[in-house]
């Protein structure tokens, strides 16, 4: 039991009553002491009796601390903290809906009344306009979400509540005060009666202390307003007894009749006073011409109809004479405001269309009405806020709309003249004919074709939505056929570039089958025309009639690219090495480059299905060296392992992407590429197997061996680059079957060759290929074994014709890749054997070794002293490369001389014959050809 309990008033005058008299017999204090504990102990006992609530106090007690959380945020205008508060008062609602419902009649009146306060608070909000504009971001956004929120809510469950409530607001409250006061009154009672019997002791002047504190609490008002400090400490002064603090204190307080009323009559007048000023603000509101012209957008999306009669009359007076000079007024009032910060783009575009609609019914002339139409599309385009972000779908549909309507008004005036900023303001004619007016139609005619551009880069491109845009381009392509008509009646020639252009941009990457079949001669010759002879005709009128040279770069580009996809090798390949490209494509800008990318991709797979490997090799290797063609090919990000990207230069690569339908498979052209370099390579290294200063013609296809044989255990290939790795060691080994089978399979047609229009007729180019070069293979590696071959075995052995094996020997033979001789009558290829010695093979080795060491050597001395080029020079010629010792291997039989010029510009073999076949001939090989041959003259 505490001290609290035990200490009184009465103990305590007692106890200074006592101090004074003479002591008394101590033994009776214990006893009055457990008393007086029993008594209390027994009080407390009473006091923690557990209280049972019905389920409709308990529902409405959580309504009540809901809405006394909206009045204190009310006070401050927490409109956010408001919002979040209405939401939870919306679902506890919903929960005591059905206790509410079987224990009243309709709806609780406090709940109606919290209702009317929100309404009341968020419209008084949303008309000071100053006041809103002053809020903070997140503030204003709650404050029209709640309105949304409230007026829907209102509108399809309370209306009929809400109207009885705003016609007599008071009605119920004071019966429902005075059963509140019974009610307390009668509590009071009860509590003052215990209280009596409890504690009779207590006297007069604590019970007028208490209700005196009692009235001053019976001061708060019913809103939950929060207590100064002033008040709180001074009513704790006043209630602290002298005594100490004692259980009266905590006991319900009793309450002044009196105040009461009074507290009453001031909210009735507080009340009565703001429903008297809503209604001047409705009054004034509904005088107000700017209140017809608010256009708001629900949560659904929907629109709200604006009268046209109060749109005229907000921009417009009753009286006014709609003319052409008050009408331009009012065009350049509204477009003064565009590009301002605090503008609103949506309600712009609205007074815009109802000045056109005006300006319509009053027949105004065709003049006025397409510079509003001017002024329209380039609001539509502002709408957009971020330039790089893609446009939603409903602002680019109105975008189409509004650039489709444009053409169409041009189209039907054909005396109106739009030539840009050439015409100023002062100088422009609108009102009768011919109309001049300043604006552009192919500015916003381009400005819609990279919006459709974003449009698409801004969707999933494995979605249906993707789809859906791209349905779009034949809209887009309508619109570019007008403006190209509007421009050829007297467009410049400039203007009919840029119009072509885009055109071809849109043609350029499209596969038509008929060129191909009309080609084939599956197809004959129709009098429509085809993508082809299109592109012809537009690119050819580029390059005679512009004059900047990035258009006719692009036009080019496009030109090839369209050559290359319906297989025109040689026209493609022409137009690029004519076009001189090469030279000043890292000039460009990087869409252009990205262009050109494009183009040499295409241009190297249609020079393999063409059959020329090499030059297909050649337009691939750039793109696929550094293993970076998906960003080459803007078709993709890879995440870079030197450095990392920053946000804003990521975003500026995303915005270079080219669309979905536009790409390139990544897998088919490395497959292109690694077949090709196959075909190249392994000839080559079986060719020059023992020269160790070989260079690579392709170096991640190099790689890609070097990797497969550091493996330990090589299974069964499965991936694309895995087969073209098995494929070349078995093509090393001159076994071109295996190889035709690795490369070409079900697994291989599935992911690459099919993929190819005419796939049937690459795989038969690919075998013979397959074929020639296993050969070739097949000589350059066991050549030193044979001393005369067959060409009918040679011819049986890879299933070739033998005219065909004959035309390849030779080609070797000629090409002094082959030490060998062609025997007619037999048919037979005779050897030229030349194996060195041990000794010489140690001999090239350490020459080889010594020129390495010297090169090392002078570049060490170039970098310290700073050699001259001149001294290079001279010291090169002292190595024999292009001086007197060249002399020696042209001469021949000079042994020393042909030596030291095994890497001079006149030695070798060829030097080595032309001075009378002295000294040793070269051996059957290349490699042998260019060394052993120059050693040795």
């Amino acid at each position: 039991m505490s001290k609290f309990f035990f200490r009184s008033d009465s103990e305590s005058s007692s106890s200074e009553e006592s101090s004074s008299e003479d002591e008394k017999p101590q033994q009776k204090r214990p006893q009055r002491t457990i008393n007086a504990a029993a008594i209390l102990y027994s009080d407390d006992e009473g006091d923690d009796k557990r209280v049972v609530r019905t389920e409709k106090e308990k529902r409405y007690e959580v309504l009540h601390n809901i809405i006394k959380n909206v009045r204190n945020s009310k006070k401050i205008k927490d409109f956010n903290k408001m919002l979040s508060n209405f939401e939870e008062l919306l679902q506890a609602y919903e929960k005591a809906k059905n206790v509410i419902l079987k224990e009243e009649k309709g709806v609780p009146r406090f709940y109606i009344k919290i209702l009317v306060e929100l309404e009341d608070i968020t419209n008084e909000c949303w008309e000071d306009l100053a006041g809103r504009k002053a809020m903070s971001k997140v503030n204003g956004k709650s404050l029209g979400a709640l309105r949304q929120k409230l007026k829907r809510y209102i509108r399809d469950n309370l209306t009929d509540e809400i109207a009885k409530f705003r016609e007599n607001p008071d009605a119920e409250d004071e019966q429902e005060e005075e059963e509140d006061k019974e009610e307390e009154k009668e509590d009071d009672d009860d509590d003052d009666s215990s209280r009596q019997e409890r504690a009779p002791s207590v006297p007069k002047e604590k019970k007028k202390v208490r209700e005196k504190s009692a009235a001053d609490d019976s001061d708060d008002d019913d809103d939950d307003e929060w207590p100064s400090d002033s008040d709180s400490s001074s009513s704790s002064d006043d209630e602290k007894p002298t005594g100490g603090y004692t259980r009266e204190m905590f006991l319900k307080k009793a309450v002044d009749p009196e105040e009461e009323r009074k507290k009453e009559e001031k909210k009735r007048e507080k009340l009565a006073k703001k429903q008297a000023d809503k209604e001047k603000r409705e009054r004034d509101a509904m005088k107000d011409d700017e209140e017809c012209l608010e256009c708001e957008q629900d949560d659904e999306g929907s629109w709200n109809v604006v009268d046209r009669t109060a749109a005229k009359i907000a921009m417009f007076s009753k009286d006014a004479e709609i003319t052409h000079d008050l009408v331009i007024k009012k065009l350049l009032e509204i477009t003064a405001a565009r590009g301002k910060k605090k503008t609103n783009r949506k309600e712009q575009i609205e007074l815009l269309n109802e000045l056109y609609g005006i300006t319509t019914e009053n027949n105004l002339g065709a003049g006025i009405l397409i510079k509003i139409m001017f002024s329209i599309t380039s609001a539509l385009f502002d709408y957009n806020p971020k330039l790089n972000d893609a446009m939603k779908v409903e602002s680019w549909e109105k975008c189409v709309d509004g650039v489709n309507k444009l053409l169409d008004l041009l189209e039907e005036h054909a005396d109106v003249i739009t030539t840009g900023n050439l015409i100023l303001d002062e100088n422009e004619v609108l009102d009768h004919e011919p109309y001049k007016i300043k604006g552009c139609f192919l500015t916003a005619v381009e400005r819609l074709d990279e919006e459709f551009v974003k449009v698409l880069k801004g969707c999933d491109a494995h979605s249906n939505e993707y789809v859906e845009r791209l349905k779009d381009e034949p809209v887009v392509v309508g619109i570019l056929d007008k403006a190209e008509k509007l421009i050829l009646k007297g467009g410049s020639p400039s203007e009919v570039c840029r119009i072509y252009l885009k055109r071809i941009e849109h043609i350029y990457f499209k596969f038509d089958p008929s060129v191909i079949d009309i080609k084939s001669g599956k197809q004959e010759p129709t009098e429509v025309e085809t993508s082809l002879q299109i592109m012809d005709k537009l690119c050819k009128y580029i390059y005679s009639k512009d004059s900047t040279d990035r258009l006719r770069t692009r036009a080019i580009l496009c030109h090839i690219y369209h050559h290359a996809i319906h297989d025109n090798w040689y026209e493609a390949r022409d137009l690029m090495l004519m076009s001189h490209l090469q030279e000043t494509i890292q000039h460009s800008d990087p869409s252009t480059h990205i262009l050109y990318n494009r183009t040499l991709v295409q241009l190297g797979l249609c020079g393999f299905r063409h059959g020329a490997v090499k030059d297909a090799h050649n337009a691939l290797l750039d793109i696929q060296q550094g293993g970076r063609s998906k960003e080459l090919l803007a078709q993709g990000l890879i995440p870079q392992r030197q450095y990392e990207r920053s946000s804003e230069q990521e975003k500026i690569e995303k915005s270079r992407q080219i669309p979905f339908h536009m790409h390139i498979n990544l897998e088919l052209l490395e497959c292109v590429y690694l077949v090709s370099a196959m075909l190249i390579e392994i000839p080559f290294m079986s060719a020059h197997e023992y020269d160790a200063r070989r260079r690579l013609i392709s170096k991640s296809y190099y790689m890609q061996l070097r990797n497969s044989e550091r493996q330990a255990l090589v299974g069964p290939p499965e991936s694309m680059r895995e087969h073209v790795v098995a494929a070349s060691k078995a093509m090393r080994n001159g076994d071109w079957k295996k190889t035709r089978d690795l490369i070409i399979n079900d697994k291989m047609n599935a992911k690459v060759w099919d993929l190819f229009y005419d796939a049937d007729s690459v795989r038969k180019m690919l075998i013979e290929k397959i074929q020639e070069e296993s050969l070739r293979t097949y000589l350059f590696t066991f050549s030193n074994v044979y001393d005369s071959i067959s060409l009918p075995n040679l011819a049986d052995m890879y299933e070739l014709d033998v005219n065909r094996v004959h035309a390849l020997v030779s080609k070797m033979i000629i090409n002094e890749e082959l030490m060998a001789s062609l025997d007619q009558p037999s048919q037979c290829i005779i050897m030229h054997k030349t194996d060195p010695s041990r000794l010489q093979c140690l001999a090239l080795q350490l020459s080889d070794k010594i020129v390495q060491l010297m090169e090392n050597n002078e570049k060490l001395l170039e970098r310290g002293s700073g050699w001259s080029q001149r001294n290079w020079e001279n010291n090169r010629n002292q190595r024999g490369e292009g001086g007197n010792y060249n002399k020696g291997g042209r001469d021949g039989g000079n042994y020393k001389g042909g030596k030291f010029n095994q890497r001079g510009e006149g030695g070798g073999y060829r030097g080595g014959r032309e001075g009378g076949r002295g000294g040793y001939r070269g051996g059957n090989r290349q490699d042998r050809s260019q060394t052993y041959g120059k050693a040795w003259n």
